[in-house]
């Protein structure tokens, strides 16, 4: 069934293994982008994905019997998916909206957050014990475990959700942590807006 011959050099495991870490890897953040919708930058790493594949199957199909190289392919697949996983968190791209459903309105939660440069919409709604307080902020995603932070510091109590936002404009996002930046008026050379 499987031929136990070492007929290959040593290297070609070894090769065939970082060949998958690294076209899985790839695959991973192109599949971010498409998510995002960067399509050129998808399309570009799709083509070094596939030429990537292609070498390591390669490699693999000269022995396909042997136990060491379907180990090297089958070891990079899943190493790939993992440290493709860290790459995507080390990146955080997207944006985020955070939904805070606050019972207690007298803190001000909303203003706080306005306070460390937060963009925040709140509706007044009725819960299951009374009023309650529903904010709102879009975020990007680095900047997620900020506003996390704050928001458990000022209500704790709050049930808070997050969800994927396709798109945000600029406009809309916070200026704070991570997102920080200079926005420039044309002609204005250097004022700020």
């Amino acid at each position: 069934m499987f031929e136990f011959e070492f007929n290959f050099a040593w290297y070609i495991p070894v090769l065939i293994f970082v060949a998958r870490i690294a076209d899985v890897s790839i695959g991973t953040i192109r599949m971010i982008f498409v998510i995002a919708g960067w399509r050129l930058r998808a399309a570009a790493l799709g083509f070094f994905e596939v030429v990537i594949w292609a070498l390591a199957i390669g490699g693999l199909v000269q022995s396909i019997t042997n136990p060491v190289l379907l180990l090297a392919y089958a070891g990079g697949f899943a190493a790939g998916n993992l440290i493709g996983m860290l790459i995507e968190s080390r990146l955080a791209l997207g944006y985020r909206v955070v939904q805070v459903i606050n019972r207690d309105t007298s803190g001000d939660l909303p203003t706080c957050l306005r306070d460390y440069g937060y963009r925040v919409t709140t509706v007044s709604g009725k819960g299951r014990d009374g009023p309650v307080e529903i904010a709102y902020a879009v975020v990007k995603r680095r900047a997620l475990a900020d506003i996390l932070a704050h928001i458990e510091q000022l209500a704790p109590q709050a049930i808070v959700t997050i969800e994927r936002a396709e798109h945000a404009s600029e406009s809309a996002v916070a200026l704070t942590g991570f997102n920080r930046r200079r926005w420039m008026m044309p002609g204005t050379s250097g004022i700020r807006k």
